[in-house]
């Protein structure tokens, strides 16, 4: 047996974190094994010995997969096997990945892997929690160059508790829950959701996920050294020129700045600085071969000039690329009710940045069925993101849903769900595409989202906005905090900080820093300057739809809902599905039912109210009991000698006997009845042993006077 290295974590509560290495995968450049309780991660790291030419770039990829297998379950499907990663798995991977990229040498560009799986698991402990730990501790006992170690953390706060990596019965019951990765010094990423609360709640709640991580962080360090791993190897993926370097900023440096400050819209302002670097080459390559140019080392370089440029002009004349000031929100568009056919669209707009998002009701057939490993549940409320190529002007195709995109529409669907009304019957669905992007498009889907949901008639508890915060700093710690960043800002900027959230609090929020030793102040001046943005949003978008439509629109589906008792379902259903197929032919409504504990839930939805008013008629006339003394617009079913079977309820006959249809005597019942008469009748009697029920026409009558006797 294979004795391996391990390193135990106390988390302070009587659990604890192993990480082992030693045992299993050792041909990757590092591996470990994860474990709490009965939750084991996997993980492992291979990087290539050597970058391929022309690399610039930190190639790193993140797989996250959970193996069925690991809770003792089959995957579904025809192939029983597990197939394309779920959404959830593809989050975890954004989450590790972002957390872990920055930490990797600005120089290094060799294809680098890192691979977590879950293999073994229960339905309590959440293994996304560790799966930052896992990741960064497979490099730490490898010779890759890393600046780690990093570790992420979820901390819920349940109870008015804060509670690290909470179990998922302790999740229910929390009303802030955030994943923070950062290392010992400096937190890299958050990201969660919340229900409404303030900007030094989740401060405080970073602060205590941070303490928590520090100390895997040390874990790390010292399994490091039980392992003998802290001599990376050696690189060299770059080719540096630093005449070429010197040149180009001379060059070109001013011209940049003036393009800079000028406030142009993004396509003119990119044409612009490439017009810059065109000019230098042909002034300094004007005779020189294709080969003979260094494209990459000119492109590396000017990109260099070009985001020194535009910080310094932000810090030092605090001038953004589009001319607004750093706490200055892009103007403002939005419009409901654009499209006709759906249940509910907006427009919003900001600054170049528009999304068009729809809204469509549906019923419970149209909830979203999760089959992941460890959550085994359905949705019924989906948010979709779609950022197409023609948005930022590219020519190219879209190929199938991306990463971000999915990234991107979770952040969206954090910040808008709970808000929807408790115990909506209907099935949501928000779709948002992007029509055109300069930065923070997952904001304008919420903000979007809000409208859409409004137009369409749902009563949202409260209407939810966003922002996406950056931040410039430079090595003397000035700094510029940036609301409603640009694309390009983000691209060259320290930090994205995006912030959704109501008049009365924050819903959720997505933080990505790209620069070491960030204090908890800048943070804070940021997230109360995101506060003011998403206030003025809030203020914008009022003007366009203050509260949601009293109604749904003409088209959209009707739904009611009525509770039955358990036993009656079957009833209801009929036979192989006869009676609720037959309801649902004959009134041109949707039924589903539920079990929800001694009762049934009974969900009808249709286009009209004529449909669900018959529908809702035929089923309470299923499951209501007969009470004697009621009146019963009943249908004649059969006529027998002795009198008519009338049916007073759906699939509940009575018998009206020839005495009970009219006070004169009758020879024949077919002289007043016939098969298919609606009529009315009174129940007058329920045989207690058979429970048959007997009817009467004639006590509904008037009964005519008697004929005085003559002498």
């Amino acid at each position: 047996m294979i004795t391996p290295i391990e390193k135990t974590i106390d988390l302070g509560d009587g659990r604890s974190i192993t990480i082992e290495t030693g045992k299993l995968a050792k041909q990757a450049d590092g591996s470990v094994v994860v474990k709490m309780n009965n939750t084991y991660l996997l993980a492992t790291v291979v990087s290539a010995k050597d970058a391929a030419p022309g690399t610039d770039f930190m190639p790193l990829s993140v797989e996250y997969r959970e193996k069925f297998s690991a809770i003792g379950r089959f995957p579904g499907g025809f192939m029983k096997r597990e197939a394309r990663p779920s959404d959830n798995e593809i989050l975890v991977c954004r989450l590790v990945d972002r957390a872990l990229r920055p930490l990797f040498p600005e120089d290094y560009h060799a294809e680098t892997f890192v691979t977590i799986n879950l293999i073994s698991g229960d339905k309590e402990d959440l293994p996304d929690a560790l799966a930052g730990l896992a990741a960064s501790a497979a490099l730490a006992v490898s010779d890759i160059p890393f600046n780690g170690p990093i570790s992420e953390v979820r901390v819920a706060r349940v109870n008015g508790e804060l509670i690290v990596n909470p179990t998922r019965s302790q999740m229910e019951n929390c009303d802030m829950e955030l994943v923070v990765g950062a290392t010992i010094d400096n937190i890299l990423m958050v990201e969660g959701e919340m229900e409404e609360v303030s900007e030094q709640e989740m401060l405080e709640a970073m602060k205590f996920a941070h303490d928590a991580i520090k100390v895997q962080c040390q874990a790390q360090i010292e399994l490091a050294e039980m392992v003998g791993s802290q001599t990376k190897r050696e690189y060299c993926h770059e080719e540096n020129d630093a005449e070429l370097l010197a040149h180009i900023k001379a060059a070109t440096y001013d011209k940049v700045y003036e393009v800079a400050k000028a406030g142009l819209p993004k396509h003119e302002r990119a044409e612009k600085f490439a017009a810059i670097k065109e000019e230098y080459v042909e002034a300094n390559y004007a005779d020189a071969e294709d080969g003979d140019i260094p494209t990459g080392l000119i492109g590396k370089y000017y990109h260099d000039v070009e985001k020194e440029a535009v910080r310094r002009c932000i810090l030092d004349e605090r001038i953004r690329l589009d001319g607004r000031k750093t706490d200055e929100i892009r103007p403002i568009w939005s419009e409901v009710d654009y499209l006709p056919g759906p249940h509910g669209s907006s427009i919003f707009t900001r600054g170049e940045t528009q999304s068009l998002s729809t809204v469509t009701l549906g019923t419970k057939l149209d909830e979203k069925i999760v089959d992941d490993v460890l959550n085994k549940t359905v949705e019924r409320f989906l948010l979709h993101y779609n950022f197409p190529p023609f948005s930022t002007g590219e020519a190219r195709a879209s190929r199938g849903t991306s990463r971000r995109e999915i990234g991107h529409g979770n952040l969206a669907f954090r910040a808008l769900k709970n808000m929807l009304p408790d115990n909506y019957p209907y099935t949501v669905r928000i779709m948002s595409d992007i029509l055109e992007s300069n930065g923070s498009s997952s904001m304008a889907t919420v903000c979007a989202g809000t409208l859409a949901l409004m137009d369409a008639g749902v009563p949202i508890k409260k209407p939810v906005t966003g922002i996406a915060m950056g931040l410039i700093t430079d090595e003397d710690k000035n700094f510029a905090v940036l609301s409603d960043i640009l694309g390009d800002e983000d691209h060259l900027g320290d930090m994205d900080f995006k912030v959704t959230g109501t008049r009365d609090g924050i819903t959720a929020t997505q933080m990505d820093i790209k620069v070491d030793g960030l204090s908890y102040e800048v943070l804070e001046k940021a997230l109360l300057q995101a506060r003011d943005g998403r206030l003025h949003i809030m203020d914008k978008i009022m003007e366009t739809m203050d509260a949601p439509r009293a109604d749904l629109k003409p088209h959209a589906p009707r739904m009611e809902t009525i509770i039955i008792p358990k036993d009656m379902i079957g009833a209801v259903i009929g036979p192989g599905g006869k009676i609720i197929q037959e309801i649902q032919a004959t009134t041109d409504s949707t039924i589903t039912i539920e079990e929800e504990g001694d009762t049934g839930k009974v969900s009808i939805s249709a286009s009209n109210a004529d449909s669900i008013n018959a529908a809702l008629a035929k089923i309470k006339g299923i499951v209501a009991v007969p009470e004697v003394g009621e009146v019963y617009k009943g249908k004649v079913k059969s006529i027998v000698p002795f009198g008519a079977f009338v049916e007073i309820l759906p699939g509940k006959d009575g018998l009206l006997h020839i005495s009970e249809i009219e006070w004169k005597r009758l020879e024949k019942v077919e002289d007043v009845l016939k098969e298919g008469d609606e009529i009315e009748v009174k129940l007058i009697e329920v045989d207690q042993r058979s429970g048959k029920l007997k009817l009467s026409r004639k006590v509904l009558l008037p009964r005519p006077e008697r004929k005085p006797k003559q002498e």
